[in-house]
């Protein structure tokens, strides 16, 4: 019994773990050395952790938050929002409008931080409250602010693309002195813990589970399926905000037309890939954070293979389509029924041996 509980709580992990799996083994034999970590000094003589694996943790901060986010859009609604990069553009452009505004230390950082979060927030809810209370499809409610997003991120410093060099800045976007672990890698870390926390003392997880699973039951269950949704876009405009920031953070300006340009089709990859449905109900945000690794990895893989940059996203399409058949409904459900004539065959032949 606990056997069969385990596999139905963690099957869900196995097509990003697998993808994971495949990824280490194929860059293994190309190159042994591919996932070596070593330890170097940066301009300011710090220690810092240096390899393609530190690259593909690194460079997937921004990734891994967006789909934390996006799991639970997709699980309370059963849909995508398709403008998480054109809003993190938005809370970009205000942390470095309120940055600009004076000297850069750590409170004005904070306030800056402060501010993008409620303006993506506020946009959040905007994005929710048309999901939630006009039923509009994620995807096309969320449609008007992809279309006109970035317009509203130029808009916000005036055409400009304003620089904010600041050692503090060039902490949050590599490395804090003294700690060798690049600062993104720590901030995922710490959404993931609150998250956790989040899951672990409130029934928000399962709310947003009952709303997606069968909205009316929930209903008639006392839970409020338009708080829910509304909540869910809500949390997703603040992750939106941390990418935000930490995109501006490693740049030291704030470039409307490039921050996290395309990222939205990869958060969505990153839920698919995952094992979540993307019809909404049961979620685990472990299996889109290995998804979103999972396609930092292939990129990295991609790009030591010298392949061209113009060519990355035709084989991550292949890779990515291969990867979302093998967690498909059909595929798991002929995976399953091959397990279960293998396991009778076995529970046969024990029954025969005791007899």
């Amino acid at each position: 019994m606990k056997q069969k509980r385990f596999l139905a709580n963690y099957s869900q992990l196995l097509i990003p773990l697998i993808a994971i799996l495949l990824l280490v083994i194929f860059n293994l034999f190309r190159d042994p050395g591919f996932f070596s970590v070593g330890l170097s000094t940066n301009n300011n003589g710090d220690p810092v952790l240096q390899g393609n694996l530190i690259s593909i943790l690194n460079g997937a901060s921004e990734l891994v938050i967006l789909s934390m986010g996006m799991t639970l859009v997709t699980a309370a609604s059963g849909g995508q929002d398709i403008s998480v990069g054109a809003l993190a553009a938005i809370a970009g452009s205000v942390f470095v409008k309120v940055l600009k505004g004076g000297d850069i230390t750590i409170l004005t950082v904070l306030g800056a931080f402060l501010a993008c979060c409620a303006v993506a927030m506020a946009f959040g809810a905007f994005n929710g409250s048309l999901v939630s209370f006009f039923k509009i499809q994620p995807m096309i409610a969320t449609l008007i602010l992809f279309t006109c997003g970035r317009s509203i991120a130029y808009w916000i410093n005036g055409g400009a693309t304003p620089t904010v060099a600041s050692p503090i800045l060039n902490a949050l976007g590599s490395f804090i002195p003294g700690i060798p672990v690049p600062t993104p890698i720590l901030i995922v870390i710490l959404m993931g813990i609150l998250f956790s926390l989040l899951f672990r003392f409130t029934t928000l997880g399962l709310y947003i589970q009952t709303v997606g699973i069968n909205q009316s039951a929930a209903r008639l269950n006392g839970i409020n399926s338009v708080g829910i949704k509304l909540l869910s876009f809500i949390l997703l405009g603040a992750c939106c905000s941390v990418a935000g920031m930490i995109g501006v953070s490693r740049l030291g300006l704030i470039n409307h037309e490039t921050l996290l340009i395309n990222i939205e089709m990869d958060a969505i990859l990153a839920v698919a890939i995952g094992g979540n449905s993307l019809g909404g109900g049961k979620f685990k945000m472990l299996g889109s954070v290995l998804g979103a690794y999972a396609i930092q990895a292939l990129t990295i893989t991609l790009y030591a293979m010298k392949v061209p940059s113009t060519d990355v996203k035709a084989y991550k399409a292949v890779v990515i389509v291969l990867l979302v058949v093998m967690g498909s409904p059909v595929v798991k459900e002929w995976a399953s029924r091959i397990w279960k004539k293998l396991t009778s065959k076995q529970e046969i032949s024990v029954r025969k041996e005791a007899a």
